[in-house]
């Protein structure tokens, strides 16, 4: 396995920004005689943190970055630096979370009351784009989607994390963009859900009643060189988390909810018969 520091000496720093940030901060730390250890102690954050920084495998934060060019005299250099390495296709309460999604190994969604993003169809992604975003200018709109459709492409690659998706039926019973747009997202589903070796898909029934993430989308990745995050979305907003007991709540929270749902092959024939009623005159 390789660790962060090998990675990080390996790093190109002229592949992007955040790979420059991370050459960066190494170079700075190193001349200032400090270890990653040395260094996360006087940012209030630990080593591995650090790591990540110089590894890339973590986008840069406004406000570590500012109290790093405080500690190794270096301006604003870094801040600037943040600014580059922070820009992304996603609304920016999510790139965090769309970063790290690159390098889970299994990623465990609840969604209440939407399709998962990665299961998505392009119709469905543009309809809850424009809901949601009612004035933007379809360039706009068409970003959104092709960043959501990019998200979701990356299921077939080699090495794609394994997805656990469970939806309220909820999700399954609120139309966008009308019945044609639905019965192909649903078939879409059944399909990922039947014959994709790395997909589990599972529907919470109205029956099932309260759970302990009702109240918004939770995400959840686990990774091979680090800590476990979560991620809360709810409207224009979302949270990414990484304290470890925090995160341990949410993962028994998660536990409970794939509990009360339907057993897969139930969930797709409920999905089935959803989509079916999407068919009718």
């Amino acid at each position: 396995m390789t660790t962060d520091c090998e990675n990080a000496e390996n790093l190109d720093p002229y592949s992007s920004p955040k790979t420059f940030f991370g050459a960066e901060l190494r170079r700075l730390r190193e001349a200032a005689g400090l270890t990653q250890l040395q260094l996360g102690e006087r940012v209030f954050c630990s080593r591995d943190y650090i790591s990540r920084f110089e590894s890339a495998s973590r986008r840069p934060q406004p406000e570590v970055s500012r109290l790093l060019d405080e500690v190794l005299g270096s301006g604003e250099h870094l801040q600037r630096l943040c600014r580059l390495a922070r820009r992304s296709k996603h609304p920016d309460y999510f790139a965090d979370a769309a970063d790290l999604e690159k390098h889970a190994a299994t990623i465990s969604e609840y969604a209440p009351m939407l399709i998962p993003g990665l299961l998505q169809t392009e119709a469905y992604a543009r309809g809850l784009t424009r809901a949601t975003l009612p004035y933007a200018a379809r360039d706009e709109v068409q970003a959104h989607v092709t960043a959501r459709m990019e998200r979701g492409g990356r299921l077939d690659d080699p090495g794609a994390p394994e997805l656990w998706a469970i939806l309220h039926e909820a999700a399954l019973r609120v139309p966008v963009d009308g019945p044609e747009v639905m019965r192909e997202q649903l078939d879409r589903l059944v399909t990922m859900g039947r014959d994709h070796s790395r997909v589990i898909v599972q529907v919470v029934p109205y029956s099932a009643g309260p759970h302990p993430l009702m109240y918004g989308t939770t995400l959840l990745m686990t990774f091979d060189d680090a800590p476990p995050v979560a991620y809360t979305e709810g409207a224009h907003t979302g949270q990414l988390i990484d304290e470890p007991a925090l995160v341990a709540k949410f993962d028994r929270s998660y536990d409970h909810v794939r509990a009360a749902a339907l057993t897969p092959r139930a969930s797709l024939a409920l999905i089935e018969s959803v989509a079916k009623d999407y068919s009718s005159p």
